[in-house]
């Protein structure tokens, strides 16, 4: 059952007879740009932004959540195309029985559901997590923020394309939409419950879980099992659920989504039973907290990208101490060389003034025995080499 998207939506319960009849294209060039795209255009930039303020509580850089976030876009897109082509099969075969692939890559004609999405963003986000060797229950707890964030916005889409609605009801926030120009009905206004549930659901993981984590990935087990538990009812309510095939259940035929709701909530509530009741995991354990005590020097190496990092700067600071030891060592063998090499100057200082001392002596001995008279063979005195009294040069120095 779809609405007729060129008539007026209102909501009589609340505001009497008050319409809104918004065009679903914004701007009308080529097939026209929608505001179906425009508002999760705003849910994606909005969630990027919440994602990359909380990396660091994480462990985790910006750079980690724009690479993580360039691989998701187009892997989201084509797995929600996918997984709503999958169980509406019959409306994309053409007349021999064989798939119109025109029909099936027609995004723009509508035709994507959410879960593919997500299940696309958790291939990625493990893909991205073994390559660049990050935990990833850390990666993926940031993730589920903006995720949760996105839908909450995103939703608000379904409303401008009136769709996603529930079934008919008279309570006060009953929604009215036509059918035809002359049949109109009040129906549970679905994308408004989810995306309060959505909401209630990121307040709840900010301000109680993620403040109490005990392990990597808690925020993530939380939302499948919020979400599962929101879900699961909500598709109950609704008029357009994509069935699994032709199965049946006590005679009820199967709502894909709440069947998989149903799945992630239990499992959900065995994961997290597991981890913090039987393994009793602890804070210490967290990606974030690893980091901080490993660059504080008192903690176990980390697995991740910076801890190389952190290793290169403690070589580098032993290093710098080992030179510095090297530097005091050479000190008191450069001061002790230093003191040996003054210590014979000193000597040969003492040594040479001693003997200039004893050198006037020696002079003066060898003048008088030159100025002494000899007597030769005849017993003549030999007055040749007596000095004259005016010889001034042949003075002994005083």
């Amino acid at each position: 059952m779809n609405a007729m998207t060129d008539m007026p939506i209102s909501f009589p319960g609340l505001f009497g007879d008050w319409e809104w009849n918004p065009d679903p294209i914004a701007i009308h060039i080529g097939h026209g740009i929608y505001w179906y795209g425009i508002i999760l255009a705003v849910a994606l930039l909005a969630g990027l932004t919440l994602s990359m303020k909380q990396a660091k509580r994480y462990g985790l850089t910006e750079d980690n959540i724009l690479d993580l976030v360039l691989w998701s876009v187009p892997c989201c897109i084509v797995g929600a195309r996918l997984y709503y082509v999958v169980f509406y099969l019959d409306l994309y075969r053409n007349g021999g029985g064989g798939l119109d692939w025109s029909r099936v890559i027609a995004v723009w004609d509508g035709g994507i559901a959410i879960y593919g999405a997500v299940i696309a963003a958790v291939l990625v986000v493990f893909f991205y997590t073994r390559h660049k060797k990050l935990p990833f229950g850390a990666l993926s707890d940031v993730g589920v923020l903006g995720l949760l964030l996105g839908q909450a916005i995103g939703r608000w889409a379904n409303f401008i394309n009136r769709e996603a609605f529930g079934g008919a009801t008279d309570l006060p926030w009953r929604m009215r939409l036509w059918f035809s120009s002359f049949t109109s009905a009040d129906v549970h206004p679905t994308f408004l419950y989810e995306s309060l549930w959505n909401l209630v659901g990121l307040v709840l993981i900010l301000c109680v879980v993620a403040k109490g984590r005990r392990f990597d990935g808690e925020n993530t087990w939380f939302y499948f099992l919020w979400y599962g538990l929101g879900r699961s009812w909500i598709e109950g309510l609704r008029a357009d659920s994509l069935y699994l095939f032709d199965w049946k259940l006590l005679g009820q035929p199967i709502r894909v989504s709440q069947a998989l709701s149903v799945v992630l909530v239990v499992v959900s509530a065995c994961a997290l039973f597991y981890n913090i009741r039987i393994r009793k995991r602890t804070a210490e354990g967290l990606l974030v907290n690893r980091l901080a005590a490993q660059a504080a020097g008192d903690g176990p190496e980390g697995s991740t990208a910076e801890a190389p990092a952190a290793e290169e700067g403690a070589e580098n600071a032993s290093t710098v101490d080992t030179e510095a030891d090297g530097e005091q060592e050479q000190a008191p063998e450069m001061k002790e060389t230093a003191e040996n090499a003054a210590a014979p100057e000193e000597d040969d200082t003492a040594e040479s003034t001693a003997a200039a001392a004893e050198a006037p002596a020696d002079e003066a001995t060898a003048f008088v025995e030159t100025a002494a008279p000899k007597e030769d063979d005849a017993g003549e005195k030999d007055t040749t080499a007596q000095p004259g009294p005016t010889q001034e040069s042949d003075r002994p120095e005083e």
